[in-house]
């Protein structure tokens, strides 16, 4: 019978790659998630029965060790970017990661790979990054062997980072933005997945990698390069910290009056903190080169997926050539 992993948080923007590359692999997959009816569109990722969809409450005991049961590997993908009721950072980020742990080492369970982000830090003063270097403790002490990835800043298809500011340039000829100076290093969620799989199928040693892209730009230079790509003009505004800071507190203040009926999908006071911190591979560090994987450059990714927020869509180099002609009449 072939292997079984599974992927908690495998419906997920880096989860889906995960549990696709998986059952290229041959490997049957259960991906356990919080609401499995909204996460069918893994299953045709292998043939019938191969992938399938199973409900967990990362927060208990009990759904999490169910939804282990007979896995050579497990992988941790959950986390939050911002807080909502009880999935707090803490709950999320540092006791579900170690409780993942703790259960896979009580059950035996061969490989276990989790995914945690570059700027983790017990002594940030942002909650996020602070819980994410819990979670890695936790997952340490209670799985000495287990594969910890940090990726930097993840671009891909269905990510929320250039789709959200690209669709913010159909409505202003204004791109405001929080931290321009900040240097990221972007890495293509096909590379963290490839990752993910070389620590499930024991190719990459135990231990700590960070994961970045062969380009290093500051968040100004990404915008930029994101309105290259879907052909708009746009002044981008790096914001002072103190009007980001406004900001951000009063989006805050809207989620906690609406009673989290409105989500802060915006800018958080937590994000901002850590906006104020480069976020790059750091020297020394393991990295795509020690899994012998060779980064993609963002460039001709963003081109496959942000033409959708062109003037003219998929025709917008057609209109264009139009218009060339027309003036060379």
């Amino acid at each position: 019978m072939s292997k079984l992993v599974t992927i908690y948080g495998g419906s997920g923007f880096v989860g889906r790659y995960i549990a696709r590359r998986m059952a290229k692999e041959g490997w049957r997959v259960r991906v356990a998630v919080r609401r499995p009816n909204e996460a069918m569109h893994v299953k045709p990722y292998g043939v019938p029965g191969q992938v399938e969809p199973v409900f967990c409450n990362i927060r208990d005991d009990a759904s999490v060790a169910a939804v282990m049961q007979g896995a050579d590997a497990v992988v941790n993908c959950v986390g939050v970017l911002n807080e909502l009721g009880k999935n707090t950072f803490d709950a999320v980020q540092s006791d579900g990661a170690g409780r993942v742990a703790r259960i896979a080492a009580e059950q035996g369970v061969e490989q276990m790979v989790h995914i945690s982000a570059i700027g983790a830090d017990a002594e940030s003063d942002s909650d996020y990054a602070r819980s994410k270097a819990a979670g890695e403790t936790a997952v340490q002490e209670a799985f000495p062997a287990a594969v910890i990835l940090r990726p930097s800043i993840i671009f891909g298809t269905e990510d929320q980072f250039f789709n959200r500011f690209a669709g913010m340039t159909r409505l202003s000829p204004l791109l405001p933005i929080a931290g321009g100076s900040t240097r990221f290093q972007p890495v293509y969620v096909d590379d963290v997945a490839r990752a993910a799989v070389a620590g499930v199928l024991g190719q990459a040693e135990p231990g700590v990698y960070e994961l970045g892209g062969p380009e290093v730009k500051t968040f100004e230079e990404l915008m930029q390069d994101m309105l290259a790509v879907i052909h708009r003009r746009r002044i981008v505004v790096s914001l002072p910290n103190f009007v980001a800071s406004i900001i951000a507190l009063g989006f805050d203040i809207l989620q906690f009056v609406s009673f989290q009926l409105i989500e802060n999908k915006m800018l958080t006071r937590d994000q901002l903190k850590n906006l104020s911190r480069d976020n790059v591979v750091a020297d020394g560090a393991r990295g795509f080169a020690d899994l012998g994987i060779e980064p993609t450059l963002m460039g001709p990714v963003l081109s496959d997926y942000l033409w959708k927020f062109r003037p003219s869509g998929q025709y917008d180099e057609m209109t264009a050539s139009a218009r060339n002609l027309r003036g060379d009449v």
